[in-house]
């Protein structure tokens, strides 16, 4: 079993900045994707940007520029850090992992998602 927590949501003006994190921990083999997906009320989940585990990354054209995706594989863990935040990035924001548990079990698992506002 794995679980993906995530943290650093909040409040924050537009234009500010936060840095949200998300921790894998459980019976972990090996991670391949690591990602972070959004869903504002009323919308659909979509993709926020994406890393694989050699480090390249993938960004919707809404957050290019804006936002950063990294990660640390020797601690499971994947970032992201938001600056120039707007209004429209306000939403649910859920930490994605995708791997083996061991050698002959994938995984895919979703974090439980933490609130990101951007309003003034």
């Amino acid at each position: 079993q794995v679980q993906l927590v995530e943290s650093g949501g909040g409040l924050v003006q537009p234009g500010g900045s936060l840095r949200l994190s998300c921790a894998a921990s459980g019976t972990i083999f090996s991670i391949n994707n690591m990602g972070w997906y959004r869903q504002a009320p009323g919308k659909q989940r979509e993709l926020v940007a994406t890393i694989t585990s050699g480090g390249s990354t993938n960004y919707a054209d809404s957050v290019k520029d804006r936002f950063t995706i990294s990660r640390d594989n020797a601690k499971n863990t994947v970032a992201l850090q938001m600056n120039s935040l707007k209004p429209e990035d306000t939403a649910v924001y859920f930490c994605n992992a995708d791997g083996r548990s061991t050698r002959w079990i994938p995984f895919a698992n979703w974090g439980q998602g933490t609130q990101v506002t951007v309003s003034s």
